[in-house]
């Protein structure tokens, strides 16, 4: 997200951009992120936060891994979808759908693996704020994976040329964690071939921030 560029916008309007985006969206982008499923996949499951859970692809791919995930996002029309879509695979004992505008409430509880995947908006939100919530909310030994945007794919819904993409260096220092409570395992920008919803490909850049929590 990028939290400095643009007006100043009611929180319904966020609300409403979302809405619209996901009473749109097709099936084709409801699959795992890959850098989430090469990060949990080696895990014990536990308890998972996804933020912004989308049409719930991390969500459910969790789920049938064996997580409990709590699946948050600002668009009602998202979350109940998830929640459709976990019943009909018989995964809604380990799936809770909770709508959150996280620029004002956070999910209650204490994760093992948080999850924010290409967690970014054309509306201002302190990000940073909500990050550190995130981390806060970790479990001794927990991750938390913020994988962002390092570029923009030909089929984004936000093609601004101006747009600044934090680097994993940039994420880590606004967050600004106690080095004795958090540790950084990974940032970095990996390159990877995409493919968008009518077939096209095109290489993008992903950059990926992994925090552990190591003490309480």
């Amino acid at each position: 997200m990028d939290s400095t560029r643009g007006r100043r916008p009611a929180a319904a309007d966020a609300e409403q951009f979302w809405e619209q985006h996901y009473r749109t969206r097709r099936a084709w982008d409801a699959r795992v992120n890959p850098l989430l499923a090469e990060t949990a996949a080696p895990l014990r499951p536990g308890a998972a936060l996804d933020l912004g859970c989308g049409t719930g692809g991390d969500t459910l791919w969790l789920a049938q891994q064996g997580w409990h995930v709590t699946a948050v996002d600002i668009s009602t029309t998202a979350v109940e979808r998830v929640r459709e879509r976990a019943g009909e695979l018989g995964l809604a004992d380990r799936v809770v759908t909770e709508r959150h505008d996280l620029a004002d409430s956070f999910p209650a509880g204490e994760f093992d693996l948080i999850s924010a995947q290409y967690f970014q908006t054309p509306f201002p939100l302190l990000r940073g704020r909500v990050l550190r919530t995130a981390a806060g909310a970790l479990r001794r030994g927990g991750l938390l994976l913020i994988v962002d945007h390092g570029s923009t794919a030909p089929w984004s819904w936000d093609q601004d040329p101006d747009i600044h993409y934090p680097t994993p260096t940039e994420v880590a220092a606004e967050l600004d964690l106690d080095p004795a409570h958090w540790s950084v395992l990974r940032a970095d920008m990996p390159h990877r071939r995409a493919t968008g919803p009518t077939g096209e490909t095109a290489t993008v850049i992903d950059n990926v921030l992994l925090v552990q929590r190591t003490a309480v």
